[in-house]
């Protein structure tokens, strides 16, 4: 049984809906709170699902929503493939032989305090997505990269020197002790907001250089398109196209699990989920601050809490069979690294 820390009467649907789905799903689900958020006079819980195998070295994939607590629909979208995947254990062999074989670790609510307040930024007015230690290379633009003049302004990255804030350090703690050991990996971290298409980013953030996996990044887009061809929604393309960022934690994460295990292959991606076609096709989303990031009218949001679900089916899918289609060897990196940079830098070759 869920042992609710805040009255029912004010709590957040998504965190009303989470719980009701752990009780649903409990003898499926792993769960921890490895941190409270306090709001007020009650602690918000910090939710960490595990799924599937137990196993050390399983592929493990990672769903992460509500980072930016107002980017609300990336929860969203989570919670319903969650209940989807649930009710499909009830008769689905299919569903129960995936999770033997993989580990399914979800942080559906990163930010619980920001999501209370309505907020981008967490309760302490820290952007968490400009909170790492890492600084950009180069120019980034100026404050949308992060900044450090007040946390009245957007894109806060706190205090320097000072320590990650507690989400920060709770989320990038899950994903390194999930993640240690363990050869093949992908995570999905769920926003919205930017663009008119919906965007599959990968690192890095900090830099206009290729990243070092590169290759693979190619490898999984080529997969995607060539599997899904009538499935055109999403633009691949790595996150420094659209803009350079200080702070990134997928940078972060992805350097410190890179250090600790050089052999590994793991791809942080990031699924910016297109608001400004919401804005286009109706403008009262101008209207508030709120619908700028999320669908309101109910035909589109149910659109889109189903539109996701063959990406992740899809890494579900790629994670566990990771071996058989990323570059295995040099020369198949290399031809895989050179037709990367003419897909994504082919005007800087």
């Amino acid at each position: 049984m869920i042992q609710r820390t805040y009255p029912i009467k004010k709590a957040l649907p998504e965190l009303i809906e989470l719980e009701n789905l752990l009780e649903q799903g409990q003898r499926h689900l792993r769960i921890s709170v490895p941190l409270h958020i306090p709001q007020g006079d009650i602690q918000l819980p910090f939710y960490v699902l595990e799924m599937g195998s137990t196993a050390p070295q399983a592929p493990t994939l990672a769903l992460i929503g509500g980072v930016h607590g107002i980017e609300r629909i990336g929860t969203q979208v989570i919670l319903s493939f969650l209940g989807t995947l649930l009710q499909r254990l009830e008769w689905d062999p299919a569903a129960s032989d995936m999770l033997k074989e993989i580990r399914l670790l979800i942080v559906p609510i990163v930010n619980p305090g920001g999501m209370w307040r309505n907020s981008r930024a967490n309760p302490n007015g820290v952007d968490l997505m400009r909170n790492a230690p890492v600084d950009a290379e180069g120019r980034p633009p100026l404050l949308v990269s992060g900044q450090r003049i007040s946390r009245h302004l957007p894109w806060y990255r706190g205090r320097r020197n000072d320590p990650m804030q507690p989400e920060s350090q709770a989320l990038t703690d899950t994903m390194l002790t999930a993640l240690k050991g363990q050869r093949h990996c992908i995570s999905l971290d769920c926003h919205s907001g930017f663009g008119y298409k919906d965007r599959v980013w990968f690192p890095y953030a900090k830099s206009v250089s290729p990243w070092p996996a590169i290759a693979e990044a190619h490898a999984l887009t080529e997969l995607f398109e060539r599997t899904y061809p009538a499935h055109d929604v999403y633009l691949f393309e790595p996150q420094a196209h659209s803009y350079t960022t200080h702070g990134d934690l997928w940078d972060y994460i992805y350097d410190a699990y890179m250090a600790d295990q050089p052999d590994g292959l793991y791809l942080p991606m990031t699924l910016e989920m297109g608001s400004w076609l919401w804005v286009k096709k109706n403008p009262r989303h101008l209207l508030r601050y709120h619908s700028l990031f999320n669908p309101i009218l109910p035909h589109r949001h149910r659109r889109i809490l189903r539109r996701h679900f063959t990406l992740i089916e899809f890494l579900m899918s790629a994670v566990r069979s990771m071996s058989t289609w990323a570059p295995d060897n040099s020369q198949d990196k290399f031809r895989r690294e050179q037709a990367a940079l003419e897909r994504w830098y082919r005007s800087e070759k």
